[in-house]
């Protein structure tokens, strides 16, 4: 980082400041809206077509977006980005084709709800605890892209350790009071900057490459656009399990239920979601773009950042190559994604964990005091985040990458299950969580260099068996004239109950 302390000036550490206090003030103005639960968690679902399309965007245009894909792709190419945003804008479309309209219709609070609702308590603080969880990768990496944005930003006088706790401190403040207000009202400014900002930066990087056509075409050359790999076993079994961890995996999370369900009507939450996957999708080229002209621009320091810390390799074509009007415009933006993000990916967990774990432990909590506990379990977890992130080696978009696994073998089949398969019971629940997570535990153990299966992919693949064995075998023993054995019968689907919205308790 000492390289850079001459290239940046107090002008750019001084709009960073500015920006956040902003940030700050916003998020503590939205939470004067904040007057119970349904506020702080979904918004009082009142949240029209462009904040909700705004915040669907800005929530997963975050830190691997910028820095982390960008960085994979220099590396490894386009095939090696089919998780994110390929995997990953795809779950947004399809949540909004496939879940948005049944999940928004039952009326809940989380996503775990909907198990409870579904199946029993059971199957409800299974999936939320996997859900929980799943969120630590994920907001981690933008703790840490935090951390590298204000060590970058202060030509090293911060370290990136110091910044983590910088960032995490200031995205809490406001997500803490104003909860999916303050996210959501932000999200809402924040695409502007981020949009605007990217589309800028690419104006300016482009003339400094030589135009659009010949960063293309040297990525082309360089083998980096081929994105299927060869007719080989081998290389697609690993692919596919990429990119369906990411498209399967993301769509059980609390984040995109409550993008879905802050919504003022179902018709709002099904465009909202499809159009803000679709805006992700395209503009999550823009740092690939970025990242790659670096290679032309600046070779010899595009190769001394491979071997150190590919991350830095946007951040430093901007500070090194630009005045500082593009600095400033890039950090702003850059910023924008990830305190959009982090606040997002903070809050989700927080609420999730407070509605199915904690308030079914103190039956006699009214709705004030689960706000205040879902403002403590929020600065809980932003604790156990800040300490993940603090002590992990890993890659931004590794992070990010592995954070769906549990997700994919514990709570996506009985999330589809329950919503298209009537027959779908609490058996074939219970039976899909357990055979779906030992199987990916007990592979991911046995990982080797040649290993083909992706332990995800087989624990996917296992809980769907679990589902239908579960569902079916109980059922057909039960009218069985030989065993005559009951089975447990399904709950009925709630989805299309004509008598409208269902509530959480």
């Amino acid at each position: 980082m000492k390289s850079h302390r001459r290239a940046i000036g107090p002008m750019l550490l001084s709009f960073v400041i500015l920006y956040l206090a902003c940030s700050v003030g916003i998020g503590l103005y939205a939470a004067t809206r904040v007057h119970n639960t349904k506020d702080f968690a979904v918004a009082g679902r009142s949240l029209p077509l462009p904040v909700v399309t705004a915040t669907v965007f800005a929530t997963w245009f975050g830190a691997e977006t910028v820095l982390g894909i960008s960085a994979t792709f220099v590396k490894d190419g386009l095939r090696a980005v089919v998780a994110d945003p390929f995997g990953s804008s795809l779950c947004l479309i399809l949540a909004g084709l496939w879940f948005a309209r049944r999940l928004y219709r039952l009326n809940l609070l989380t996503i775990g709800d909907f198990y409870r609702l579904r199946y029993n308590r059971a199957v409800e603080v299974l999936c939320t605890l996997c859900i929980v969880v799943s969120y630590l990768g994920w907001v981690s990496a933008q703790i840490k892209a935090l951390g590298l944005v204000f060590a970058v930003v202060t030509g090293g006088a911060m370290s990136q350790s110091t910044g983590m706790v910088l960032g995490a401190l200031i995205v809490l403040t406001y997500t803490t009071f104003g909860g999916m207000f303050s996210v959501a009202i932000l999200d809402f400014v924040q695409i502007t900057i981020i949009m605007g900002g990217m589309v800028y930066i690419g104006s300016v990087i482009s003339d400094l490459a030589g135009g659009v056509s010949t960063v293309v075409s040297h990525a082309a050359e360089a083998g980096k656009l081929d994105f299927f790999p060869p007719a080989r076993t081998d290389l697609w079994i690993p692919f596919v399990g990429a990119w369906v961890t990411m498209m399967f995996g993301s769509i059980p999370q609390q984040d995109v239920f409550q993008r879905i369900t802050s919504a003022r009507d179902e018709g709002t939450a099904v465009r909202g979601s499809v159009l803000g996957g679709t805006l992700y999708f395209f503009f999550a080229f823009v740092p690939m773009f970025l990242a790659y002209s670096a290679t032309l621009i600046d070779p010899a320091q595009v190769a001394e950042l491979m071997q150190r810390d590919a991350q830095l390799i946007l951040p430093s074509l901007i500070v090194q190559h630009t005045p500082i009007a593009a600095q400033i415009i890039f950090f702003g933006a850059l910023l924008s994604a990830i305190m959009s993000c982090s606040s997002a990916t903070l809050l989700a967990p927080s609420v999730a964990f407070s509605e199915n774990i904690v308030k079914s432990l103190v039956p006699t909590m009214g709705d004030r005091g689960l706000l205040m506990v879902m403002r403590s379990v929020l600065v809980g977890f932003t604790a156990l985040v800040l300490l993940f992130a603090l002590n992990s080696d890993a890659s931004i978009f590794k992070m990010v990458e592995s954070a769906y696994k549990v997700t994919l073998v514990a709570a996506f089949v009985p999330l589809l299950a329950g919503l298209y398969w009537p027959r779908a019971t609490t058996q074939g629940a219970l039976l899909a969580i357990a055979g779906g997570l030992a199987t990916w535990l007990t592979l991911e153990g046995m990982v080797t260099p040649d290993q083909i299966w992706p332990p995800q992919l087989v624990g996917a693949l296992v809980a769907a068996g679990g589902m239908v064995v579960g569902s079916l075998l109980p059922q057909w023993m039960a009218h069985s004239p030989t065993l005559g054995a009951s089975g447990h019968p399904s709950r009925p689907m709630p989805v299309e109950s004509p008598t409208g919205p269902h509530q959480s308790r």
